[in-house]
């Protein structure tokens, strides 16, 4: 089961009919702004789905700003896509493969068996010359799939506080928030003591795309990742993490979890050490 999957092969299963559930991941900060532009343009025969409501819940200091979806969240979201146990589901997104990333590993740790990702999201779709329509969009099918939330791991805030000392912590975000030069989403600059960093860029293109297999392998080969189910990745909220453990999972090494609330859970609790620097 490949996880990424190109325009081109999307764009034959779109023609030729097959079971596939697309979803477009669409984030706008504005209230019903993600579903305007998804009316604007979208992929033919794509779903919407707004990342905000369906993929989590409200921020808050106490659990992040992307905390995971409740049960009845992800049972309204099911049901709203039609997802079917006998159809394949694929996600895109508009903005690097971040939102995509999400959806995957929010799909798959609900318990949803066959979730691939669009290789460069809509980017892609429209540089190959393939069409993009507006409107509403098709309707959904009848869901055939209940949520099953606890498919992929997942740690706490308590557990990061006593993390194992046989346990690598790799921190996704992008250097300079790693070593505390800057911040300008959390509420304090640093990293989680301890964590090593494996900035997510260093794992795709500038327009989306993952690193040849080997490249990636050899990233976190370079941070000492030797037993993938002895990792806990981290990010700001969620969306770099989970992109990161994608690329795991897409290069054979599956079974990380990934530390949801972030550095932005950590950094709100006052009495969370932060280190600063490599």
């Amino acid at each position: 089961m490949s996880l990424t999957i190109s325009v081109d092969e999307l764009a034959e299963t779109i023609r030729s009919g097959g079971k596939t559930t697309i979803l477009a991941c669409i984030w706008h900060p504005g209230a019903g702004m993600s579903y305007s532009m998804y009316r604007g343009a979208h992929i033919p025969t794509a779903l919407h789905c707004d990342p905000a409501y369906q993929l989590a819940m409200a921020p808050s200091a106490r659990d992040g700003r992307n905390p995971l979806p409740s049960y009845p969240v992800l049972d309204r979201a099911f049901n709203d896509w039609g997802l079917n146990r006998d159809h394949k589901v694929v996600v895109y997104d508009d903005n690097k493969g971040l939102l995509a990333a999400r959806a995957w590993w929010i799909l798959t740790w609900a318990g949803v068996a066959d979730v691939s990702i669009v290789e460069g999201g809509s980017r892609a779709w429209v540089k190959a010359g393939y069409e993009q329509v507006g409107g509403p969009g098709n309707l959904a099918r009848d869901c055939t799939i209940r949520p099953n939330p606890g498919q992929l791991p997942t740690v706490d805030m308590d557990y990061m506080r006593r993390v194992p000392d046989d346990v690598l912590v790799i921190d996704t975000r992008e250097n300079n928030r790693y070593i505390g030069r800057k911040e300008r989403l959390d509420l304090k600059a640093g990293h989680i003591p301890g964590a090593v960093n494996l900035p997510l860029e260093s794992l795709m293109t500038d327009d989306g795309f993952f690193l040849p297999e080997d490249d990636i392998r050899a990233a976190f080969d370079a941070v000492g990742v030797t037993d993938p189910t002895k990792v806990v990745v981290y990010s700001g909220s969620g969306l770099h993490s989970a992109a990161a453990i994608f690329a795991m999972h897409h290069v054979g090494l599956p079974g990380a979890a990934q530390y949801v609330g972030g550095w932005s859970q950590w950094s709100a609790t006052p009495d969370n050490p932060v280190q600063r620097g490599i």
